[in-house]
């Protein structure tokens, strides 16, 4: 599946840094707001071809869970069934991620991957199944292709449907035992690091199952050496079904001109095949925060982002997404209210 996704324009950069320097502050004092600005002032023109004013309408948080063949393995604190639950429990509304979207105003969906225990018909959960849970990564390859290209053609449709209930601004969460190994492999594929490199804690494992999170990674890139440049077959051999649909609707909200707000270390590995896949993804991503997890600060480096935030989370769900919407809102906010020194009659120093 092609994602046709339009060059982020420049050419109104000069009225956008205008507006910002003309507001009642020192140059540049409003550190990365300002950042934030000039990038949703950047997409929302190509829209409305007008830098005056910006919007963040109906911001949406879509979770997808998916559960990895390699959980088998004893990689995870929890055992594959713990992804079920935890879906049961974002559709009833007690995780982390329900009390951020309530405090803070996102419009918060479940989508079900492929995760090993199907949910009850009667919770408000998406149905995206690729299947029940992938092959083990180490031994084969996680999916087949054609799986890859279903789960991109579903991430598409649900991204068309936010974009047509309103929305402008997206961002994901991910549940799924397993997952930091899966994105581990797949840090280490694309930034060509070994699995000592990219392996880490997760949720809070032991030294001893880091060290079988490194000999699976290895044994995988191992297996799959032959087929990690092409970003789809990538997915294919490392990636997990919640992984690969992350991966197909970052593309496909920029697709749409929406605002891609990244979360931490499982979605920043999205975020890195994405842009393997089509570089121009990369000026409609924010990036949140920067979490816990050992590779994270690394993948950051190396996709020379700066995060929002840095509050040494590791849990997952989107949180770290959810929790950065404040300081977006706060980036349009200055934006569109703060007065110029012309119209607050003050002296401009600068």
């Amino acid at each position: 599946m092609t994602f046709t996704i339009q060059t982020v324009s420049k050419q109104f950069d000069e009225k956008i840094q205008a507006k910002i320097d003309g507001k009642t502050k020192p140059i540049g004092a409003l550190g990365q707001l300002e950042t934030i600005a000039k990038n949703l002032a950047r997409v929302q023109a190509m829209v409305t071809s007008q830098v005056d004013s910006l919007v963040i309408s109906y911001p949406s948080l879509i979770i997808f869970a998916g559960d990895h063949g390699v959980a088998s393995e004893g990689v995870s604190i929890a055992p594959s069934e713990v992804t079920g639950q935890m879906v049961a429990n974002f559709a009833m509304g007690g995780a982390a991620i329900n009390v951020f979207c309530r405090q803070l105003g996102w419009q918060l969906s479940v989508v079900d991957a492929g995760i090993l225990n199907e949910p009850d018909a009667q919770l408000n959960v998406i149905n995206q199944r690729l299947g029940c849970i992938t092959q083990p990564l180490h031994q084969a390859p996680a999916m087949t292709l054609t799986t890859v290209e279903q789960g991109f053609a579903m991430a598409k449709g649900l991204i068309k449907q936010t974009k047509e209930n309103g929305s402008n601004l997206v961002a994901f969460g991910e549940m799924g035992i397993g997952n930091t190994t899966s994105a581990s492999a797949i840090m280490a594929a694309i930034m060509q690091l070994s699995a000592e490199e990219t392996v880490g804690k997760g949720t809070g494992v032991s030294d001893d199952v880091v060290l079988k999170k490194q000999k699976v990674v290895t044994q995988a890139l191992k297996l799959h050496r032959d087929k990690l440049a092409e970003p789809t077959q990538l997915l294919a051999c490392l990636g997990g079904f919640e992984i690969v649909q992350i991966t197909g609707a970052m593309l496909a909200a920029a697709e749409e001109n929406m605002h891609v707000l990244v979360d931490g270390f499982i979605c920043t590995a999205a975020a890195m095949v994405a842009i393997q896949i089509n570089p121009t993804v990369k000026d409609y991503m924010i990036f949140a925060h920067c979490s816990g997890e050992q590779g994270h600060q690394k993948m950051l480096e190396w996709l020379d982002v700066e995060p929002l935030l840095n509050l040494g989370l590791r849990l997952g769900e989107g949180t770290g997404g959810a929790l950065a919407l404040p300081l977006i809102q706060a980036a349009a906010a200055f934006y569109n209210d703060m007065a110029s020194f012309e119209q607050a009659d003050v002296t401009n120093v600068v």
